[in-house]
């Protein structure tokens, strides 16, 4: 750290900066509680997804005795993939972050008199499911991205209110102590100074 100037420049300078701190703190402070927020929102948005989830794995299941969980897992997979996720970008607090928008799903032909009539719904069901968990994965992707901007300017703030500021302030403070001194001092030469100048003519 260079060391600090007692000078009335270096005072300004400091004096400055301080105001710069003091008003940019307030933003920091204010875009940390909107990210706290958001944490807060998508947590919710996770829970509400999870419970959509179970809701709808509930009602698969309560008429899979119809074809057999076997069914599910082994003719399903054959016939139904996930073509492409389409995701919005949104700016939440600064944070470009991506936002779940819909699924594509490729449905590949099957012989409609070979499978069971239920096979229909039974797509319609997993792709429901499928979907809620692709929204759920974007969720927490927007989350974690949050969370990090959240790291980031939570040591903004306190870098600013514990470090930077207090330590501005302190500079000001040992400047104004150094300024008043010489003043002073200046002032006593300018005395002595003054007296013996009237000294040889007495």
């Amino acid at each position: 750290m260079p060391k600090l100037k007692l000078t009335k420049t270096e005072l300004k300078h400091q004096r400055d900066q301080l105001k710069q701190f003091t008003r940019f703190l307030p933003t920091l402070q204010l875009k940390k509680q909107q990210l706290q927020m958001e944490i807060r929102l998508c947590n919710d948005r996770i829970a509400e997804n999870e419970r959509r989830e179970k809701q709808a794995v509930d009602q698969l299941v309560s008429w899979s005795p119809l074809f057999g969980e076997d069914a599910i897992a082994d003719f399903l997979p054959t016939v139904l993939k996930v073509r492409k996720v389409n995701c919005d970008t949104s700016n939440i607090a600064g944070v470009n972050v991506p936002v779940y928008h819909s699924t594509d799903f490729e449905l590949l032909p099957y012989d409609l008199f070979r499978v069971d009539p239920w096979v229909d719904d039974a797509v319609e069901a997993v792709k429901s499911i499928v979907e809620i968990r692709l929204e759920r994965d974007i969720i927490r992707e927007q989350q974690r991205l949050i969370a990090c901007e959240l790291r980031t300017t939570t040591q903004r703030v306190n870098l600013f209110e514990k470090v930077k500021i207090p330590e501005t302030k302190e500079n000001i403070r040992v400047i104004q102590i150094s300024i008043s001194d010489n003043d002073i001092s200046a002032v006593a030469r300018s005395k002595i100074a003054k007296k013996k100048l009237q000294e040889p003519a007495a």
